[in-house]
């Protein structure tokens, strides 16, 4: 079973983050929520408490794929954590895969990653991944890179996320009326 490390910080955006734990779970990938507080509990942007399931820790490395959510200050606490630029630059030299929405791709400039590579966010943002090829899509897949824009978007961004692991998303969203409502 594939794994998902989702980076969970004070700010954090819950949309972004709830869905993409919530579908990775209903596709069968493991999906586990790291606290970068000192607490199991955080708060996000929109006062919601999430129960994290661990705190940062080493086994963070034992996974498949880095997810970083965005949010207001939540794209600038993961940025600021030397943590996470450290865990971005591992998994990028060791061809994992990395993930981010929305100000979490922000986190993608700082560790210094995407020179050259294809990404999008959140609208601007054209201006702050300058080292990037910034493309105006929903989501954007490049290499071991998966970006999306934002709070809208969680949906595709799973679903592509699913994809590159390896595990067809068809039924899940035939299940959950994806399809129904075509992708909007």
């Amino acid at each position: 079973m594939s794994k998902v490390a989702v980076m969970v910080t004070s700010g954090y955006e819950e949309s972004e983050t709830m869905i993409i734990v919530d579908f990775l779970r209903r596709l069968q990938i493991e999906a586990t929520t790291f606290s970068l507080t000192d607490n199991l509990y955080v708060t996000g942007m929109q006062k919601i408490i999430c129960k994290c399931d661990v705190l940062f820790n080493e086994t963070v490395d034992e996974y498949d794929m880095v997810f970083l959510p965005g949010g207001r200050p939540g794209g600038a606490n993961l940025c600021a954590d030397e943590r996470v630029i450290k865990l971005i630059q591992r998994f990028n030299e060791q061809g994992k895969y990395v993930a981010a929405m929305c100000s979490g791709t922000t986190v993608l400039e700082q560790a210094g990653i995407i020179n050259g590579r294809k990404v999008t966010g959140y609208h601007g943002y054209e201006d702050k991944l300058l080292s990037g090829i910034f493309v105006k899509e929903v989501v954007v897949a490049d290499e071991n890179l998966i970006t999306s824009i934002g709070p809208a978007t969680p949906f595709p961004m799973v679903y592509k996320m699913a994809e590159v692991l390896g595990v067809d998303p068809s039924d899940v969203k035939e299940k959950t009326l994806y399809n129904f409502a075509k992708g909007k």
